[in-house]
């Protein structure tokens, strides 16, 4: 009488890849099902966050309407626009033009920092600043906006000739920016991602006094 093997059989090659590839796909389909049920609030989240951070930098603005450069000129943006190359008009209740709002990315200590901040043509000022994304060490290069004293220096900050970081209790003029004790190489990041964005728009502005008027603007940013 032959003996009958109790010893459990190993699955094959074949089964084992076939469930991993079943499994890879359902998990796949939840992903993307999760991704898709919360990509409107996300969105809506992201929307109202730049809403409240353009108000912040533009003090006195009420309402805002994004702007593209086109043509050599800068233009209201009509429906989608890449958040790269789109800065945002501000405007008081009245309709009258406070400033605009200019975001630009760069390199910090730990990652990428996003910085908006508010730009008033008729003073060459920095009206307000914002760090919109940042990744930096907690506890030190997040003092960019949790230091209160620093994030009070672009109130009015000259852009002329251009912003200067300097060592903290050294600043001699309105266009420099003391530099936060333990994260300097933060703070003087925000400085040169604002100069860089200065770079890239501010030649691209109309003159003071002739900037576009406020108009309603449906499917913009």
């Amino acid at each position: 009488m032959s003996e009958i093997s109790l010893e459990p059989q190993e699955p094959s090659s074949i089964r084992l890849v076939m469930s991993l590839a079943v499994a890879g796909f359902l998990s796949g389909i939840i992903i993307i099902s999760i991704f898709e049920a919360t990509l409107s609030t996300i969105t809506e989240n992201k929307a109202r966050e730049l809403r409240e951070a353009v108000f912040r930098v533009l003090p006195g603005a009420t309402q805002m309407q994004p702007m593209i450069y086109e043509d050599n000129l800068l233009v209201v943006a009509r429906g989608k626009t890449d958040p790269d190359e789109t800065i945002y008009a501000g405007y008081d209740e009245q309709g009258n033009f406070v400033g605009y709002a200019i975001s630009n990315k760069g390199p910090g200590f730990q990652d990428t920092i996003h910085v908006i901040y508010g730009y008033a043509p008729a003073k060459r000022q920095i009206i307000g600043m914002w760090i919109l994304d940042s990744r930096e060490t907690p506890g030190l290069g997040d003092k960019i906006y949790k230091d209160a004293a620093f994030v009070a220096e672009f109130d009015a900050l000259s852009i002329e000739p251009t912003v200067k970081s300097v060592k903290k209790g050294t600043k001699t003029s309105n266009n420099r920016v003391d530099s936060i004790t333990g994260a300097t190489i933060s703070s003087k990041a925000v400085v040169r991602i604002i100069n860089e964005g200065n770079a890239v728009w501010l030649g691209r502005l109309p003159n003071p006094g002739s900037e576009a008027a406020f108009e309603e603007v449906t499917g913009g940013q």
